[in-house]
């Protein structure tokens, strides 16, 4: 992925999409910025990988950002980050339908890493997983089927599983 920079102004296809980012980073703030999200992001831009992580001065709110979404259609990867507590955001799932939208349209290659959670969690649901979607149900409704069929497309990808030890 370092070449990406380069690859990007020397492609000769008669369609080179015009990306603005390499990679997305989509990850849970409270269980990854302030160690793996940010190790992965300095590593990353170390290799000349031009990468776009939220940051904790985006507007906040209930539902995400356009600015978010712009970023996500400009990328040409996405790390997924799957956090203990990453289905407990309504952003973050928000975030993950939008990715996987982009990987259907514009052909987004996602890269899904596993942190501290078991990828068996994520598929099937159970654990903090499970947890979310029981609170998520009584305000969203309409949503959670969509979040939850997002989740066990994600987990069917090839990815890292990142434990303690």
């Amino acid at each position: 992925m370092a070449s990406l920079g380069t690859e990007r102004a020397s492609s000769s296809s008669s369609f080179t999409p015009c990306w603005t980012y390499d990679v997305f980073l989509s990850f849970r703030g409270e269980d990854t910025r302030n160690g793996f999200a940010d190790h992965l992001y300095f590593a990353l831009k170390q290799k000349g990988i031009f990468t776009f992580r939220d940051d904790e001065k985006l507007e906040r709110g209930k539902s995400i950002s356009p600015k978010l979404l712009k970023a996500i259609e400009e990328s040409r990867f996405a790390i997924v980050i799957l956090s203990r507590n990453y289905a407990s955001s309504i952003w973050c799932l928000d975030e993950l339908a939008k990715i996987i939208k982009c990987m259907k349209e514009t052909g987004m290659t996602i890269l899904p890493i596993f942190y501290k959670v078991d990828p068996s969690d994520v598929q099937k649901q159970t654990g903090t997983f499970a947890e979310a979607f029981v609170k998520h149900k009584k305000e969203n409704k309409k949503k959670v089927q969509k979040w939850r069929a997002t989740l066990r497309e994600v987990a069917n990808f090839s990815g890292w599983h990142l434990q303690d030890g």
